[in-house]
This record gives C-alpha cells, structure tokens and sequence, in this order.
C-alpha cells in the first residue's frame, strides 16, 4: 500500500512535468543519462548473445557425437573423422544403417532422409567432399553450428571397413575422431571437453571483464546531472513533501530514463545484430538467430537494466530526505572511510591464494575477477579523495587548487567520471601477460601422414606411391615414428609418409590417399594442430575486441559524465566566473580534476591486471610479458589518455555556454 502511494499518479505525473520542464540544460542532463542506458543495454545484450550462441553453436554440433546405445536398440552405426581443404577443417559423418534395421534409422539433422549407401551430402561451403565423385545433396542448417562450416554425410553398409575399423582418438585433436559407434539416433550427447568448451570458458571471461564495466556506466547514468536532481528534491521536502513522495520522485525519474534508455538500447541491439553476426569467431560468422537472446531474457534483462538504474537513484537519496537543508546549502559531503582501502587489500590477498593455483576452473577465475572488479570500485572514490587532499595541500596555482578543492569535495562524482577508464586499465593489465603460442611442433606442413601396424607398413607405403604416380602427384614416401597421425607409438604403429614436393598440389595428394587405411585421413603437422591455432587466433582477436569495447566504453562514460558534470556544475562554474575567474582557469581546473585521477588510478588498475593474471599465466614458474603483450599495453593506454583528453575538450564548448549564459543567479 505504502509503495502504491509512493508510486501514485501524482507522483508520475509531477515529475513527468519536471521532467519536461527542466529546461534545455535540463533536458540535455536527461539525454545524457538515456545515451548512457542505451550503450549498457545494447553492450549487455551483445555480451548475453554472444554466450548463448556458443550455447547454440554445441548444441548443434552434439549430433556429430554419437551417444552408444546397446545393440538390442541400436539401428545405425556412426563414426566421426577429419579431413583438411586448403588448411580447413572438414568434419566427415560416416553412418551406416545394421543389417534388417534398413527402414527404421532415422534421418540425421540437416537431411530429409537416412543417406544409401555410397551418397555423400555435404554442406553448402563445402559443395563436394575430396576424394568423392559426386554429392548427392546439401545438409541444411539443423546440421550446422556456423556458416561456412565445412561438413559431409557419407553413407555405408554396415560391413564396410570404415564402418568396422576402431578408430584411435587423439587427444591434440578432441572431437575430431570417433570411433565406429552403434545408435539409436541421431540426438548425440553434450561433451564438456574439447575445443567449444575453450571458447564457453573465454567467452565467460571476456563477458566479466565487459559487463563490469557497463554495469558500472548503467549505474552512473542514474547518478549524471545528480546535483541538479537532488537540489530540486531537496526544495520540495523543504517545502512539505513527505519522503515517500521523494523517494518516488526520485524513482520515477529513474525509471523513465532508464526504460527510455533500455528500449532505445535494445534498438540498438536488434540493429547492431547482422553487423555482429559477420564477426569470425572459431572458425567462421554466426546465424544471426543463435545471436538472438530470445523474449525471456530480452524481457529480464530491461528489467534489470531499468531495476539497476533505480536502485542507484535510489542509493544516494537518503541525505536529501534526511537533511535536505544541507543540500540546498552545499554542505560539504562526509569524507570517505580508509576502511576502503584494507578492504581492496584483503580482496587481493583473497584472489592470490585462490588463484596461485593454476588448475581452478573457470568459473572460480570469472567469480574472483568480478570481486576484484568490485573492490576496485570501493576504493577508487577513497583514492580519488586521498588525492584531493595531496592536490589541495600542495597547490601553489588556482588551476591546481580548484581541482584538488573538487577532487576533495566530491570524490565519487569524479570516479564515476574516470571509472571507466581504469576498468579497462585493469583488463589491458590482465590480457597483457597472455602469450600466442608458436607454430605446431610435429610434423612438417608439406608431409601427409598415416598410422598403420608394422605388419602393413610395406603394403601401405607401396600402394601410397602407386596412388601418388596415378594421380601425377610428385611425392617422396618413406615411414618414420613422428607422432603425428592417431596411433603413432601405440601398439606398434608406424607412419607412412608423403612429402609433397609441391605444395599446390596437397589437396590433391590427400584425396587421392583418402581411404587407403579404413578410418583414416593423410594429415599433416598443421593439421594436427588446428584446433589450438585458431584458439589461438581468436584469443588474440577476442583480446582486441574486449579492450576496444572495455576502452571505448570507458570513452563514452567519460565524455558523457563530462557533460553531465558541467551540467551539474554549472551554478558554481557561473559563481567563479562572475568572480573574476577566467574561463581558461576554470577549464584548466576541469582537465586537471579528470586527468590526474585518470592517470593515477588507471596506472594502479593496469599493475592490478598484471597482478592478477600472474598466478594464471605462469610459464616454468615466472609469468612472461613479451614484446606484444608490451606493446598491446602500451597501445591501450596511448588509446585511452588520447580518449580521456578528447572527451574533455568535447565537452569544452558546453563549459563555455554555461559560462557566458552566467547572471547573478546561474541556476
């Protein structure tokens, strides 16, 4: 009952006319604080499709891993191999239906029927399969975690060698190889190793090291123009309004521009959708339906969004009920307690002992970063302040007094300026310590090879030149004991080799071996090691996408509470010039209150990164910082102060409007 009235018409329909009635500073206040909802929503959901589209993506890929059923229920028999195109992988189904079970196998996805023997479907990327005649149809998207995913159907008699010969698994290559299992369908079961599991992990990381941030941004939108907002409420308990009515107010304002803001991110979202689709994540784009969150948590996370918005307008109104008088009169705010600073020390004395070993899941590194993320947010206002105490005791300029005066005087204001910034300090920090790893170590890119038993060896090698000469493929065989085709060293296997004198001419090397060892495709060294090399290269990739989206969110953040500080401060800027006070003063003492925080607090963040990422990148005991990682550092710092100082000077015309619109009352 008592929130119905805090909430009740009158209270919507006051503060939607001063709302309206703020005139055009205003109504750029509240724009400002809509343009900062809309990013959050629009990153955020970004971030949340991104992780369900991995989700998407291996529940596709599950039919490829056939679940074993016993033989009184099984009809089919499924086996699973890769082969290689141009250095991309080609996942090959082989499938074959048991003797008098012919018209009970079910079709696999993607294929309007179970496939005869001797038809091969192939995907449409991959048109035809090397070393096949024809294709007989093309999968459809139920068989397809991307597009351009590279995939085939081939069918079998179920006595056929390929269907019959064990098939030895590779653990470089997970998923890659399964041996010949018998099904009742083709629903497969759900893996929780191998390479989708690698990205779901960095995914999750990635989306922490994001999200904080936009969570922090989502929250200070509701605290942009604050002065302004809390005087206004201020005035009106003064005048006899009850603190329920305030609280509403207050809440009804934050409601309304965060909904605004929500709606027009999720816009931005839906627009933003085929653009991030076309972004090359392991091995290729996206269905745009597997970006798409779907109603539920589109509808959750508005809600969250607007709930967070609220919640924040809500966490700093209790001095305007409490002692609206001191807010009208600017009464200087309580300092910030040290207790702040033992806190983010306990944390990180937390993170290390949790972290120090490096075999924690996940899960455990996503929740510790996020606590650190936290505690870096409670101490920065207390940084900001101890600064302004330094700034204003040592200040022998006005420029350098007004500054450390403002840093004293209001250090939460200022950190929800540069917060952003240090947040994306902090994960420049972290990935810096994260090496690429090298080339593969096994084999040579030019040598296709074969596993076979010892007592075949003579065979394979004499029937590998003869299929080399009919083809009119220059080529070298010869056998070593190299690990690099499955079975290589185990029960006595040995390689039979072809090293390919042109390499023009691989692809056609490895079609015209295909099939010479049943269950078996010709690689080569490269091959053996695709699955860690594009890992490798998206790691890089999703490296430079979460600092540029980490960097230009805290970009965004800063010109927008740059704004919105001007905006806010606009009686006292108004004050000081009728003062006598230059505007260059006054615009000197705003870049110095917004860089020198900024520097300091982003230089703590980075060497924070860096401490944290240490105990999860040891190499022989030591973490390494290589040439990259400097220079990826220092790139993202250079990209950082250049957008702190740009955002400043952006909002520099605002400073000079509010100056020269300046008269005995400013407000």
């Amino acid at each position: 009952m008592r929130m119905t009235r805090t909430l009740d018409r009158t209270t919507w329909t006051l503060t939607w006319r001063l709302l309206r009635g703020g005139g055009r500073h205003g109504n750029l206040g509240v724009g400002l604080s809509v343009a900062a909802s809309a990013l959050c929503t629009t990153l955020l959901f970004l971030c949340v499709g991104a992780n369900l589209g991995f989700g998407e993506r291996a529940a596709h890929a599950d039919w490829r891993t056939p679940a074993e059923a016993d033989r009184s229920h099984a009809v089919a028999v499924q086996a699973v191999g890769t082969t290689f195109v141009d250095g991309e992988p080609v996942t090959v189904v082989d499938v074959a239906a048991l003797p008098g079970r012919q018209g009970e196998a079910p079709a696999p996805p993607g294929m309007p029927r179970f496939p005869e023997p001797g038809e091969v479907w192939t995907s449409p990327a991959l048109g035809k399969l090397p070393g096949k005649a024809t294709t007989t149809g093309t999968l459809g998207r139920a068989a397809l975690t991307r597009p351009g995913e590279k995939v085939a159907v081939v069918g079998h008699r179920a006595g056929d060698l390929t269907m019959t010969t064990k098939r030895g698994t590779d653990p470089r290559r997970p998923g890659d190889i399964v041996t010949p299992t018998p099904v009742a369908d083709f629903t497969g079961k759900h893996t929780t190793d191998g390479i989708a599991t690698q990205y779901q992990d960095l995914t999750k990381l990635a989306t922490v090291l994001v999200i904080v941030p936009l969570l922090v941004l989502g929250a200070s939108s509701a605290r942009l123009s604050v002065s302004r907002r809390d005087t206004r409420l201020a005035q009106l308990r003064l005048v006899g309004a009850a603190p329920g009515r305030i609280a509403g107010m207050a809440a009804a304002e934050a409601m309304l521009t965060g909904a605004a803001g929500a709606v027009a991110g999720v816009l931005g979202y839906v627009a933003l959708l085929p653009l991030a689709a076309k972004i090359p994540v392991a091995g290729g784009s996206w269905y745009v339906s597997d970006l798409w969150v779907g109603t539920p948590v589109l509808l959750a996370v508005l809600a969250g969004v607007v709930l967070m918005v609220t919640v924040s307008a809500l966490a700093g109104l209790r001095q305007v009920v409490v002692g609206p008088l001191g807010v009208v009169r600017r009464s200087r705010a309580p300092r910030i307690m040290a207790v702040r600073a033992l806190l983010f020390v306990a944390v990180l004395i937390g993170y290390w002992q949790i972290t120090k070993n490096n075999q924690i899941g996940i899960n455990t590194v996503v929740y510790s970063c996020a606590a650190v993320f936290a505690a870096m947010s409670v101490i920065g206002p207390w940084v900001v302040g101890a600064l302004g105490s330094l700034v204003t005791g040592l200040a022998k300029r006005p420029t350098t007094l007004l500054a450390g005066r403002r840093l004293l005087d209001d250090p939460k204001s200022v950190w929800r300026a540069v917060s952003g910034l240090t947040l994306a300090g902090f994960v420049a920090g972290f990935f810096a310590l994260f090496g690429i790893a090298g080339d593969s170590p096994w084999g040579s890119p030019d040598q296709l090879a074969m596993s076979v038993s010892k007592e075949r060896v003579a065979v394979v090698q004499q029937q590998a030149e003869a299929r080399l000469k009919h083809a009119h493929i220059d080529a070298t065989t010869g056998t070593n004991t190299e690990w690099v085709a499955t079975g290589t060293g185990e029960d006595g296997a040995v390689q039979v080799t072809a090293t390919i004198t042109n390499p023009d001419q691989l692809n056609a090397a490895r079609a015209a071996l295909t099939g010479l060892v049943p269950g078996q495709y010709p690689i080569t060294g490269t091959d053996v090691a695709w699955q860690s090399r594009q890992f490798d290269d998206d790691f890089h990739l999703s490296t430079l996408a979460v600092l540029g989206a980490s960097f230009a969110i805290a970009i965004a953040s800063t010109g927008i509470t740059a704004a919105s500080s001007v905006l806010d401060r606009r009686r006292a800027y108004g004050l000081l010039h009728l003062a006598g006070t230059p505007l260059r003063v006054l615009d000197a003492a705003r870049r110095t209150e917004s860089v020198l925080p900024g520097v300091v607090l982003t230089s703590g963040a980075v060497l924070t990164g860096l401490f944290c990422a240490a105990p999860l990148t040891f190499a022989g005991g030591t973490p390494q910082l290589d040439a990259r990682g400097v220079t990826l550092l220092v790139g993202c710092l250079a990209l950082g102060f250049t957008g702190l100082a740009g955002a400043s000077a952006a909002s520099r015309p605002l400073l000079r409007r509010m100056v020269k619109d300046a008269g005995p009352r400013p407000d």
